[in-house]
């Protein structure tokens, strides 16, 4: 069951992303609030998709991060934090990824570089 939660949610995440590829998704000026709002759920998503794969690694027994200083308490919060630091490139330090969720958390660090970069192209692209 948490096999086919994960897949789900993978294609979940894919699916918000494959947004910034369809013509006109985004229309109206440079900047304004639909752009933002939209680019803001594009993180969300992605941020809850990812914090739902660590999380689903975690309760299948395979230990994808690692609290420094302490024990994994609440791994829900652990777990979306984490997406959150990895999506930002911020990177605190505080939790590590460990064995697969290194990959995850590459994969994630990935989108979180080309998601700015490919909004701003989309939204160049449809101005012209």
């Amino acid at each position: 069951m948490l096999y086919f939660l994960l897949v789900i949610v993978i294609f979940c995440i894919f699916m918000s992303i494959r947004t910034l590829f369809i013509p006109n998704i985004i229309k109206g000026k440079l900047v304004s609030v639909d752009n933002f709002f939209y680019l803001g759920v594009c993180y969300l998503s992605v941020i809850i998709g990812f914090g739902l794969i660590y999380l689903l690694f975690e309760l299948m027994g395979t230990a994808v991060l690692k609290e420094i200083g302490g024990e994994n308490k609440n791994i829900f919060e652990t777990s979306f934090y984490f997406s959150a630091m990895m999506l930002f490139s911020v990177g605190n330090g505080d939790v590590i990824p460990q064995g697969i969720g290194r990959l995850i958390a590459v994969t994630e660090a990935l989108i979180g570089y080309t998601l700015p970069a490919a909004f701003v192209a989309k939204v160049m692209s449809d101005k012209e």
